[in-house]
């Protein structure tokens, strides 16, 4: 099921928690939602729930306003402070969440098996959820999102409070699934993002501030390919002005000079490496080093939502 938000806006007083955003989520995709605590992140998932009301604008599932149809059966919601009754023990909990999201009896046992196992629940199944770490408690709260078998998962920082090993596991179910499922994915663990993700969007101050892959979102930052190379020629000066007139250079400077470390900025939607190569091999000169440099989502994350 596609997601569409249309001019959506949300008032708390005066203050617009989220302004006047749109963008679109389809099947089979796994969007990143970034942003800076208090930035709309959460508010924005709220809407799609249908746990807050939206003040302005429209948001549609599989092209039906929220609004007008009760769309919240086709959602799996995993909120970013995960509510559970902890004096229940994980089945219990498990087949309540079932029954709450209308699964026919007849498959709630074999629904909550197969959470057990995609959650990695099996050891701690039978514990009350007050005794559960911090992880598992998050596993639990996976686990009731996606016991109606959702067409749309919503999940607000999914692995908080897991370790390493349990981090990579739930990434992989949550590739799995966004194979046939749309997904929203929220997360301050920025590697996570672009490991996980098709598409990222940075939200910041109620506004969309960049949407497109990590890819994307790089070249856009740094304004075409970046390379760092160190060539070893009898006159360094003569080198960099050679750089300079290639036809895929914007601009070539001396990184450290000592080293003879140059860095190359490619024109936009250029590289460089193969002209690079061929004129130091005109020269004979030494071609020790090239490297690409990338932007590191966190600086690009940074420059985007740093006041």
């Amino acid at each position: 099921m596609n997601i569409k938000i249309e001019n959506v806006t949300k008032r708390y007083g005066v203050q617009k928690a989220v302004d006047d955003i749109s963008f679109e989520v389809k099947t089979g995709e796994i969007l990143g939602f970034l942003g800076p605590n208090g930035a709309g992140k959460s508010t924005t998932m709220k809407m799609i729930t249908h746990y807050l009301n939206i003040d302005e604008g429209d948001i549609k599932i599989d092209g039906k306003s929220i609004t007008q149809h009760e769309m919240k059966k086709h959602i799996g919601y995993l909120p970013e402070h995960n509510p559970l009754y902890e004096d229940m023990p994980v089945m219990d909990y498990l087949k309540f969440a079932a029954e709450l999201q209308g699964v026919p009896k007849s498959k709630v046992d074999d629904r909550i098996k197969q959470m057990i196992v995609m959650c990695g629940l099996n050891i701690e199944k039978h514990k009350k959820i007050s005794e559960l770490s911090k992880g598992y408690r998050q596993r639990v709260g996976l686990a009731q999102a996606m016991i109606h078998d959702p067409e749309i998962l919503i999940l607000d920082e999914p692995t908080t409070g897991l370790d390493p090993n349990q981090i990579v596991e739930i990434r992989e179910l949550i590739k799995t699934l966004g194979s046939s499922k749309t997904v929203i994915l929220s997360t301050h663990i920025l590697p996570e993002v672009e490991a996980t993700c098709d598409r990222i969007m940075i939200i910041n101050r109620g506004k969309i501030v960049a949407d497109g892959t990590a890819d994307t979102l790089r070249k856009t930052a740094q304004g075409g390919q970046v390379l760092k190379v160190r060539i070893l020629g009898s006159d360094l000066d003569v080198v960099l002005q050679s750089l300079n007139q290639l036809s895929t250079v914007q601009t070539a400077e001396f990184a450290d000079i000592e080293q003879a470390r140059f860095e190359i900025q490619s024109k936009m939607d250029m590289t460089s490496n193969e002209e690079v190569f061929r004129l130091c091999a005109k020269n004979n000169w030494v071609l020790t080093e090239m490297i690409p440099f990338e932007t590191k989502l966190e600086d690009i994350f940074r420059d985007l939502t740093v006041n």
